[in-house]
């Protein structure tokens, strides 16, 4: 089979050098790719490095190899544009259709999918032109992922960061699966919950889960694959950032519902795949409990946790809002995911068998998904992001 055509724009910024990791992933996991800089980005990296590990030749300008019609079968022959970094003259560029080199006529001529990855200074980014840029392509169907938040240029901190090239890749690898199709939750809000709370006991102790955040963070990263405004609330995951998510960070379950009530406010969608607990110790100790000589350890008393989905799910923010949950069990599972959806008030939930080898910390995952409408929707098993995708399928069913 003939590899996936990929165009890697890069444009002219100083995380241009990330992007050498972006082309090797793609590279390295069967992708065609073909490197199209700006004359700015060549500043930064060369245009031999380019063609060295693309195995392509590299040009700024329309006027080399006219005979080939660069500026037209590029674009043309592409499954998918991605370009990273994307400067706030590039995302101008693109928004108002202008063409002064290889990689604005290629935009302009593709197709296929185009992702747009920002990397600039924080102030440039919130500008009203550059977020009125971003609107237009969004709305023209593009996915310009959300960036980072972290060290800049200098001494800078803030958004604006290129994020993480690996999780780039894995957005452009969702966006190349789903084909040339428009993203369904654009201009969307989604906020989704992820990974297990731990309830202290001490401070050196806790009451946990063994809840990974793997499909949590798999939610996260074919919704902004899908052209979702994705708020991520995770708990104790230890996992990079997904590209594109703005991501808010939990300890215990008191502190996810504030998060997760607060972010509430205006989404579209809530997912509660966060494994919450349930209960949490009555009381605090300050000072690590010691064991004592031929004493047992005094009992643990606990006391119950809000319950984030039902609050959710009874007290929407707004009246349109879907609300997915999720079941975790160990027996009867299809009866205690029925009884679960009734009590919660959640118009779909996700339910599936876990166990100490099974779904925790594993790629794959299979499930059932109930609706409140009476539906049962099978996911076989597979990878955790096959179930994310039937889970964005149900929810887009259902936004209307």
């Amino acid at each position: 089979m003939d590899k996936p055509k990929v165009v890697l724009g890069v444009s002219g910024g100083i995380a241009a050098y990330k992007a050498c990791e972006l082309l090797r992933r793609l590279t390295e996991s069967g992708h065609d790719v073909r490197v199209v800089p700006t004359e700015s980005s060549l500043h930064f990296v060369g245009a031999a490095t380019w063609s060295a590990l693309s195995g392509h030749p590299v040009s700024t300008e329309v006027w080399d190899d006219v005979h080939e019609v660069p500026h037209v079968r590029i674009g043309q022959g592409a499954d998918l544009v991605v370009v990273a970094p994307a400067t706030a003259d590039m995302l101008a560029k693109a928004a108002h259709g202008l063409a002064d080199d290889l990689l604005t006529n290629t935009l302009l001529t593709a197709r296929c999918p185009v992702v747009f990855a920002p990397a600039m200074h924080t102030e440039m980014w919130e500008h009203s032109a550059t977020q009125e840029n971003v609107a237009t392509l969004r709305r023209r169907g593009a996915v310009v992922i959300e960036p980072a938040v972290g060290r800049l240029t200098g001494v800078d901190t803030g958004k604006g960061r290129l994020p993480d090239p690996g999780e780039i890749f894995e957005v452009c690898r969702r966006v190349l699966a789903r084909g040339p199709v428009e993203p369904d939750l654009a201009g969307r809000h989604v906020v989704i919950s992820a990974g297990g709370t731990r309830e202290p006991l001490d401070p050196v102790r806790y009451l946990g889960n063994r809840s990974s955040g793997k499909q949590g963070y798999a939610l996260a990263r074919t919704a902004v694959a899908r052209g979702a405004r994705v708020t991520l609330v995770e708990a104790n995951t230890g996992l990079p950032d997904p590209a594109g998510a703005d991501v808010l960070h939990a300890g215990t379950a008191v502190q996810l519902r504030e998060a997760v009530l607060k972010a509430a406010a205006d989404a579209d969608v809530v997912v509660m795949a966060a494994a919450v607990a349930d209960f949490r110790p009555a009381e605090y100790a300050t000072g690590k409990i010691k064991k004592k000589d031929g004493q047992e350890p005094a009992p643990i008393r606990l006391v119950r946790n809000p319950d984030i989905l039902a609050e959710v799910a009874g007290e929407r923010a707004r009246p349109e809002q879907i609300v997915v949950g999720f079941a975790a069990e160990t027996d009867n599972v299809l009866a205690n995911g029925r009884e679960k959806l009734r009590r919660k008030g959640c118009d779909l939930l996700v339910v599936n068998e876990v166990g100490e080898r099974r779904t925790f910390g594993s790629e794959e995952n299979e499930a059932v998904v109930l609706a409140a409408d009476g539906g049962e929707t099978q996911v076989p098993y597979g990878p955790k992001e096959a179930l994310a995708d039937t889970v964005w399928d149900l929810v887009s069913s259902r936004l209307g």
